[in-house]
């Protein structure tokens, strides 16, 4: 076969097979191309080399001479050059290619790249081999159940749904790629994340990146049902950077234990006090960067300590304020080798320490002659105003109890001295509504 078509090839690009008449041919189907069984009988033929390099490889000479069977040896001659002309000029059709002509699909990479291409939806005829799959720049407004079939996508591991103006992912979603790892919903306006995007039971999904698409706090909130559900626990990285996050649901990832990178970078948190990381025995990385942190307090402190995988924690550019609540985040700089560039950190507040180095504090800097913890001394505050009271009223109380019958005399006075008064405008009320009792309190006036 080899050789057929290194002949076929010979015999279309190079040589022109000219007949002794002078014809040339160069493939079929072309003008000037011999068809099958027009060579004449006695024509000399050319013989079909084999490749080059080939060594002892079986020549064969077709001779078409005064000897030969005309019957038999031109009729084989001719059916032979047709086969050998079809196989060499490329004949044969190819089949069709299933993929859509506004993707990009590249099978030795197993990759499909569907990028702005003013998609709608997702293309129904992807082919079945692909692995890492971009949709971004689209305009796919909704991602309905059943978007991705797993009869048709059984290998699906990568996927990217990155800026494609999706507004909501409905329930089952994601729910049929048995092979997802990676997600990308980064750059999306995103109102409505049903719980049971990911299916009722647990994903295999690991990676899961929703930078800039978590505006909507309905939306957040919808985010850490699904994450508290468990039906992520194979997570091992969540980006949630660029969120614009004030405070973040309490207990939000206290259902991934496998979790190793959290990105919580440019937000607007301003503290992490109902934040909860007890759990996360696998946490290696936390970007607490570019956020509006002022403090972090005993608990948080105590929660990073616990954390035996944590090695890597971003919290520069936070508006960390320098006061005496801060004395307990400074020993904890000295002392820890978690937090990446802690040299860089500076004071925001107030004005007299603006720029000062963290690391560089020290208790004379914030006059402080204790320890101030403000929860536990307002809490203090609270039990001595009420132990005050109390004791107020119990003096209260007992001077009432010491006067009762002076009390009960005086009750009574105010008593008649009321009933006098009421009897008083009762006499002036029936004299208003009697005319003839009016006149003769008037004549009796004058």
């Amino acid at each position: 076969m080899a050789r057929l078509r290194w002949a076929a090839r010979s015999r279309c690009g190079q040589r022109s097979g000219a007949s002794p008449g002078g014809s040339g041919s160069a493939c079929p189907g072309r003008r000037g191309c011999p068809a099958a069984g027009s060579v004449p009988e006695g024509a000399a033929v050319p013989r079909l080399a084999p490749p080059p390099g080939a060594e002892g490889a079986r020549r064969r000479k077709f001779r078409a001479g005064p000897g030969a069977m005309p019957g038999r040896g031109a009729p084989c001659l001719g059916l032979l050059l047709l086969r050998v002309l079809l196989l060499g000029c490329g004949w044969a059709q190819q089949p069709p290619d299933s993929c859509q002509t506004f993707c990009d699909c590249l099978e030795a990479a197993k990759t499909v790249k569907c990028v702005d291409g003013n998609l709608t939806a997702v293309p129904p005829d992807l082919p079945p081999y692909v692995r890492t799959l971009f949709i971004t720049g689209n305009r796919l407004a909704r991602l309905p159940a059943g978007a991705f079939p797993a009869q048709r996508l059984p290998d699906l591991s990568a996927l990217n749904l990155s800026g494609n103006h999706l507004r909501a992912v409905e329930a089952g979603a994601l729910a049929a790629l048995p092979a997802l790892r990676q997600l990308d919903l980064s750059g999306n306006p995103l109102v409505s994340l049903s719980p049971l995007a990911f299916g009722e039971g647990s994903s295999p999904l690991e990676e899961l990146a929703l930078r800039g698409a978590l505006r909507n706090h309905g939306v957040l909130l919808s985010l850490a049902a699904v994450l508290q559900s468990g039906a992520l626990r194979n997570l091992s990285r969540l980006e949630l950077a660029d969120n614009g996050l004030l405070l973040l649901p309490a207990g939000m990832f206290t259902a991934l234990p496998a979790l190793q990178q959290l990105d919580l970078s440019n937000n607007s948190l301003v503290g992490l006090r109902n934040v909860s990381f007890q759990g996360l025995g696998q946490l290696q990385s936390l970007d607490l960067s570019d956020n509006s942190l002022g403090v972090l307090r005993n608990g948080t402190l105590a929660q990073f300590r616990s954390l035996p995988a944590l090695r890597h924690i971003g919290l520069g550019r936070n508006a960390w304020v320098c006061d005496c609540a801060i004395e307990d985040l400074v020993a904890w700089l000295k002392e820890s080798d978690q937090v990446e560039g802690k040299e860089a950190l500076t004071c925001a507040y107030p004005d007299k320490m603006l720029g000062k180095a963290l690391l560089k504090i020290n208790s004379s800097d914030l006059n402080c002659s204790v320890p101030v913890d403000l929860p536990s001394q307002l809490q203090t505050s609270y039990v001595f105003l009420g132990i005050v009271l109390a004791l107020i009223g119990a003096i209260f109380l007992l001077v009432l109890y010491l006067n009762r019958k002076g009390i009960k005399k005086w009750m009574h006075n105010i008593r008649d001295a009321c009933r006098d008064h009421m009897e008083g405008y009762h006499y002036r009320y029936e004299i208003n509504a009697d005319p003839r009792l009016t006149n003769l309190s008037s004549n009796s006036d004058v």
